[in-house]
């Protein structure tokens, strides 16, 4: 029985349900090793936090005992809270800015992706003493500056709690659930800005700054939950491309007068606040506005007492404009501000007035992330993809731009948390071979001592014989380089004919093939390779750090070059002498799963098995944030919707189509696997479909990854 003709053997059988593949070079490696077991699970630095002085950092160790470290020397300085003397385990922990209290948060529910409550205690430090101010979940609960107020979310309204008087004040009072949000925001908010926060003291801890969100008017998405004799119909706020949003307001609050102000943003209401926060000086907000086709970004300064504001930055695109980060100096006279009106990402520096100082940053790279401003120093700490786009390193950078300096230089990716005063940082490294590497440095870049190097994982690698991955580039049409990493199979033979599976995510500024460590799929590919199988993941048009350009290179017409860039490889790839071009497959989960199903139909002729996991399958179902920021409204662009939806090209399927999608899908709902496959039958088209009752867009909890590792497994070794 040849390989290419195989189907569920005695032998398949067996390994699904945990006997292991082996080769003579490889040792024996199962699903249950990588998705149940943990055997080869990474680990981290988890609870790292550097303390206000620069001198310490605090880390949990193995017992959840949160201990205090010399930076210099790695050397215990103390123990500042013990486990067993507060009864509590599984705890998030964050200090006061004094440090005097630690706030602790238990018991986490979560809500959606980012969102939880979770029951709050407070450990003061000096007494020794844990309380519960609050006896019941609340959500974002974070300490006044002083330590000696909490601020949260409970009932869609926002609270206050003294810690000295042991008062609750209830901010607000018109909070109702799918109607009115104080204090948190909105389902797309928190998806599409990473913004689940909404609210913000100022540096002094007078005032409150808050969002309001009005969705009374945004249309409900129902989710069946079977759990229960009866059904469960749990439904929320989610607003689809081309609908209404929820009307955003931005109130001030006067902790002493209990006074609340609301902020001047403008008589537009049909708009996006995808951020505010406060300036150094304590009655100043800044609110970023930014317009529905989120093309054009104001800055406002609006005062916190009378709520007036003013425009002191304005930035248009042709395309889109992602959120900036702003940082505020000290002195109040400037601020730092990210931009890719050169064609690539860079820092700015302003005045206050809004007038441009100078650009900090240039050249042919992005920025990717901004640690922050050693002021004194005059120097600016930053992560960019200057020496290869699928690579980061760190870099000390002056404010006026004329000193640059690497601080690191381990091949892979590289990033920073620095002290509070930049004199060190804990620098973490991987590349796409080397699980995490975490070390402490100084400012100049020296490792210090490390802190986890995941000896015992790399030596499971070295001992079972993996294959490594190679970080390579492959050639589009129009002869632009794609990122690329390729996985060959064990004991590699160019004279043999190999199936190629295409691993996929090709959503806008989004990477895949980079040098960087990526957990437990490094494992299942290792696996099918072990099988005979080469593995291929290229990052097409409109993935990230290839410059403005590149990226914005798919606006309006979402998945078009991207879906090409795919076919275009994959044709290319079986012309090459040890491949079966014949048995080419392609999978992705979300915006990948819309590309597999796109593979599937617009490169039927090219992909022979395609498995698309949670995809989105016409745009007209996601939500209005992230699909409008590529492809405005379908009332605009109505036909590159329709023309780029796989619902639309199911009648040119004739390959194998393995559709997954979990019910309970918050994000990509399961409305998108339902209506594919309505059409498919209408259409005769047959497909295979697995579907995970109560399960979200990560389609995890309990055995569940591991029971759809093993049917995409099976499904890949049967058609692929």
């Amino acid at each position: 029985m040849t390989i290419q003709t195989w189907r569920l053997s005695a032998f398949a059988v067996i390994f699904f349900y945990g006997t292991a593949f082996s080769s003579l070079a490889q040792q024996q490696i199962t699903l249950e090793d990588i998705w149940s077991k943990g055997v080869f699970s990474a680990k981290g630095v988890p609870g790292f936090n550097s303390m206000q002085d620069g001198r310490y950092y605090t880390a949990q160790d193995d017992n959840e005992n949160i201990i205090k470290y010399y930076f210099a020397t790695g050397k215990v300085a103390d123990t500042v809270l013990r486990q067993r003397d507060i009864g509590l385990s599984r705890f998030s922990y964050s200090f006061s800015k004094n440090e005097q209290k630690i706030l602790l948060q238990t018991d986490f529910k979560q809500i959606y992706r980012h969102s939880f409550s979770a029951m709050v205690h407070v450990y003061d430090i000096k007494s020794g003493k844990l309380s519960q101010p609050i006896k019941e979940g609340v959500l974002l609960a974070d300490f006044s500056p002083d330590g000696n107020k909490l601020a949260y979310v409970k009932s869609n309204n926002l609270f206050v709690y003294d810690l000295t008087t042991d008062k609750e004040t209830q901010i607000t009072t018109d909070g109702k659930a799918n109607s009115i949000i104080n204090g948190s925001t909105d389902w797309v908010y928190e998806e599409e800005f990473a913004l689940s926060k909404g609210f913000y003291w100022n540096n002094n801890g007078t005032r409150l700054a808050y969002y309001r969100f009005d969705e009374s008017k945004v249309k409900e998405f129902s989710m069946t939950m079977f759990e229960d004799l009866y059904p469960e119909e749990y439904r929320f706020k989610y607003p689809k491309a081309g609908e209404a949003n929820s009307v955003i307001q931005i109130y001030t609050y006067d902790i002493a007068t209990n006074q609340k102000q609301a902020i001047d943003i403008g008589q537009e209401t049909d708009i996006y606040i995808p951020r505010i926060s406060w300036t150094n000086d304590n009655n100043t907000l800044c609110v970023q506005r930014l317009n529905r086709l989120q093309n054009k970004l104001e800055l406002l300064f609006c005062e916190a007492q009378t709520g007036t504001s003013k425009v002191i930055y304005t930035e248009e695109n042709k395309a889109y404009i992602d959120v900036p980060e702003i940082t505020f100096l000290s002195d109040g006279k400037s601020f730092i501000i990210n931009s890719e009106k050169s064609g690539w990402n860079h820092l700015y520096h302003y005045d206050i007035s809004g007038k441009l100082i100078r650009q900090i940053t240039s050249g042919n790279w992005d920025v990717d992330q901004f640690y922050g401003l050693h002021e004194k120093k005059k120097m600016l700490f930053v992560s960019t993809s200057e020496i290869h786009s699928s690579e980061r390193y760190i870099y000390a950078i002056a404010l006026d731009g004329k000193i640059k300096k690497q601080l690191v230089t381990k091949k892979g990716w590289n990033s920073a948390t620095f002290n509070s005063d930049f004199s060190y940082f804990m620098h973490s490294h991987s590349s796409i071979n080397t699980p995490g590497y975490y070390a402490v440095c100084n400012a100049e870049g020296k490792q210090l001592r490390v802190l986890e190097d995941n000896k015992l994982l790399q030596e499971k690698l070295t001992a079972h014989g993996f294959v490594q991955a190679e970080i390579t580039s492959y050639k589009n049409a129009g002869g632009d380089d794609l990122n690329a990493f390729i996985i060959k199979p064990n004991s590699f033979d160019t004279n043999k004919k190999y199936p190629v599976l295409m691993y996929v995510y090709g959503g806008p500024g989004h990477q895949l093939a980079v040098n960087r460590w990526m957990g437990a799929n490094y494992f299942w590919y290792q696996l099918l390779a072990n099988k005979g199988y080469i593995i291929v993941c290229v990052d097409g048009r409109g993935t990230g750090f290839k410059g403005e350009n590149f990226k914005k290179s798919t606006y309006l017409q979402l998945g078009k070059y991207e879906i090409e860039d795919q076919i275009f490889v994959a044709k290319n790839l079986a012309k090459l002498p040890y491949v079966d071009g014949s048995r080419i497959g392609i999978w992705g989960w979300s915006f990948g799963g819309y590309m597999a199903s796109l593979g599937i139909s617009k490169g039927a002729d090219v992909f022979k098995t395609a498995i698309a996991v949670a995809p989105v399958t016409n745009w007209r179902f996601y939500d209005n944030i992230y699909t409008e920021r590529f492809m405005r409204t379908p009332q605009e662009n109505g036909k590159n919707y329709d023309d780029n939806s796989p619902i639309n090209h199911v009648s040119s399927i004739k390959g194998n189509y393995l559709i997954i999608h979990g019910t309970a899908d918050d994000n990509v709902h399961f409305q998108n696997a339902v209506e594919m496959v309505e059409t498919m039958i209408n259409k005769g088209v047959k497909f295979d479909s697995e579907y995970y009752p109560n399960k979200n867009h990560g389609i995890g909890g309990g055995k569940t990854r591991l029971h759809l590792y093993e049917r995409m497994t099976r499904y890949i070794l049967e058609k692929l």
